[in-house]
């Protein structure tokens, strides 16, 4: 689209692209570098039985079942949320919004509330696991499909049902909270708080799966996406179904969401986090720049806080959760400094 102009502005478009092209290829340099260097460090890092050996090898299949986990799940939010951006115009939401985390939580409460905490047990299978997921992306689908079929349903409308269902969602999950024994909450608590030990490599064939296939879609529609991202009235005069794209992009996000919840629980700011990096990194909006590299900055950003919380602080439960207070901050910060878009 940057070339489409009269030829005196092709030479100084092109010229002002080429120090963003080397910016995020410098981008991809260094942050291959450095995913490379924490997976070595990740996998060998302080395993002290001889090489070779049985234990060597049980916890070398363990630490590679976490990569793969932070792998996918970076993969899922920073793709997701930089889709969610795009098809939303504003760069301070996140698709927690919509109330997935909100559902994850109802949908882990009812199995305690209803089956008792044995229940989680049983939940861990693939096939419990996979059925989650469909039911939160029929959620989103339903939800979606109905609001934006009617001839008053916009974006805005679709956020703010979001926001009230979660509100509603989280209600209901405190109410049942409240009369689960102190045995069951803490089960539940420990559940409700994501880890990615929980994982497990059962899953990873179909998480994988899920993210390729996304990701070769979206990857298809890359130039849709930057369409998309100049608003609905220009996307539109430029001949685009808007309305059409927004929700495709908005079910494919909440696959991403519900596959990542699912393995290892909610996440609210970590998309965001990467979001705003790769926004910084790159300094373009062109999502076949944009995409690829939010995943890389998100493996590395989460291979990171897990090494060190694992081997430094010996508290690898609690990466989430440094994860989501660091992102806290740096939402509050972004949107003191920014504003509201």
């Amino acid at each position: 689209m940057l070339d489409a102009g009269p030829l005196g502005a092709v030479a100084p478009v092109r010229a002002a692209a080429r120090p963003a092209l080397s910016r995020v290829a410098r981008g991809w340099i260094v942050g291959g570098v450095v995913v490379v260097v924490l997976v070595l460090a990740t996998v060998l890092y302080d395993n002290r039985l001889p090489v070779g050996s049985q234990g060597f090898w049980t916890i070398l299949q363990t630490r590679l079942v976490a990569v793969a986990t932070i792998a996918i799940v970076a993969f899922c939010h920073g793709v997701g949320t930089i889709v969610f951006h795009t098809a939303t115009g504003n760069r301070i939401l996140t698709p927690s919004i919509l109330g997935f985390d909100a559902l994850y939580r109802m949908m882990q409460t009812s199995l305690v509330f209803l089956l008792g905490a044995g229940s989680l047990v049983a939940a861990d299978s693939l096939g419990a696991v996979a059925l989650q997921t469909l039911v939160m992306v029929l959620f989103a689908t339903l939800l979606y499909g109905w609001l934006f079929s009617g001839r008053r349903g916009d974006l805005h409308v679709l956020l703010l049902v979001g926001v009230v269902l979660g509100m509603g969602f989280g209600s209901v999950s405190t109410f049942m909270q409240r009369m689960l024994t102190p045995s069951e909450f803490d089960v539940l608590s420990a559940r409700l708080f994501g880890t990615i030990s929980g994982s497990s490599a059962e899953y990873l064939p179909w998480a994988g799966g899920v993210c390729v296939a996304v990701g070769a879609v979206l990857w298809r529609r890359r130039r849709v996406l930057d369409v998309v991202a100049l608003g609905r009235d220009v996307s539109t005069n430029l001949g685009l179904n808007h309305r059409r794209e927004v929700l495709l992009l908005l079910v494919l996000v909440a696959l991403l969401v519900s596959v990542s919840t699912t393995m290892i629980g909610p996440m609210t700011f970590f998309g965001f986090v990467v979001a705003t990096l790769t926004y910084q990194i790159a300094g373009v909006a062109d999502h076949a720049r944009l995409m690829p590299l939010a995943a890389l900055v998100g493996t590395a950003t989460l291979l990171g806080a897990y090494f060190v919380l694992r081997h430094v602080f010996y508290a690898a439960g609690l990466v989430t959760v440094i994860i989501e207070f660091v992102g806290g901050l740096v939402f509050l910060v972004y949107l003191l400094r920014k504003g509201l878009r």
